[in-house]
């Protein structure tokens, strides 16, 4: 009989990349992390000895917690936390059963420097339309949901990133990591540099790419992204607006390329059966 309180891999992998998603806080030792360096997708590091201070950070949601092996850490940490009032989990079989298990894991190699919050900053051109909104929701459902994003003239991103220590992507320019490369968009780039390519996200980066680069055949899906794109782009001038948006837009598409590919949508749903025919009535002479 299975423990309460605890969250199979499986189940999770479900639950990850929607906005929905519990927090994941990886509360592994520093000796047990350094022996595999990688973050369950979206999870943020938390010291189990420093639980009561940071536990009210995660009022309001719930939590999933994440040690080597599932037991005494995260299922401590858990207690805590629910001791705190934040409904928590622990993972089962932890991040050792979870990396056995195939399931995509974030090299945190992979990971910019984050500011004194805890969180990831990132600068690109303002007035994004495909790519510049595609890749802060992968970073935002997949890799740090607490990241920031600038939104500046393009000729300042630059100088933007050197002054306050952000993260320049999708710009043209030989020292920018996380941008185009050959055909590839920066979303393409994201997801392989992060461990994230899954089946869902990489058809997801295809339609993206085909939006982002005018190749519409590549997806049939690519066209309708771009128009959806270009309409929000419209709709907004506030660039962090649009944003906000744009992640039910990618939501969707996500949830789509997961769930939903192989569903089609017809009216009727069935064709109609033909009536009889009244028969007319006798008219008297």
């Amino acid at each position: 009989m299975s423990s309460p309180n605890i969250i199979s891999p499986e189940k999770l992998a479900r639950l990850i990349g929607r906005p929905d998603c519990p927090a994941l806080i990886d509360v592994c030792t520093e000796e047990d992390f350094s022996l595999d360096p990688r973050l369950i997708p979206g999870a943020v590091r938390r010291s189990h000895r420093e639980v009561a201070e940071w536990a009210p950070h995660f009022a309001g949601r719930s939590a999933i917690v994440i040690c080597q092996k599932g037991l005494k850490l995260s299922q401590g940490v858990a207690a805590w936390l629910r001791h705190a009032g934040v409904p928590a989990d622990s993972l089962d079989g932890g991040a050792l059963g979870w990396a056995n298990a195939g399931l995509p894991m974030v090299p945190v190699a992979k990971l910019p420097p984050r500011d004194a919050k805890g969180r990831t900053l990132w600068v690109t051109r303002s007035r994004p339309k495909v790519d510049r909104i595609a890749c802060p929701w992968l970073i935002r459902r997949f890799v740090d949901p607490n990241a920031v994003f600038l939104f500046v003239a393009p000729s300042e991103v630059m100088g933007v990133a050197e002054r306050f220590g952000a993260t320049p992507f999708d710009i043209e320019g030989e020292a920018v990591f996380w941008s185009h490369r050959g055909e590839k968009c920066t979303f393409d780039v994201m997801v392989e540099e992060f461990g994230l390519a899954t089946e869902p996200l990489s058809r997801l980066a295809r339609i993206v790419r085909g939006a982002d680069t005018a190749r519409l055949d590549l997806e049939p899906e690519a066209a309708g992204l771009l128009a959806a794109s270009l309409g929000l782009s419209r709709m907004h001038s506030d660039d962090l607006v649009q944003l906000e948006a744009g992640m039910a837009l990618y939501d969707a598409f996500y949830r789509w390329c997961r769930d939903a590919t192989d569903e089609t949508h017809n009216w009727p749903a069935k064709p109609a059966k033909a009536s009889a025919r009244p028969r007319p009535e006798s008219v008297p002479a």
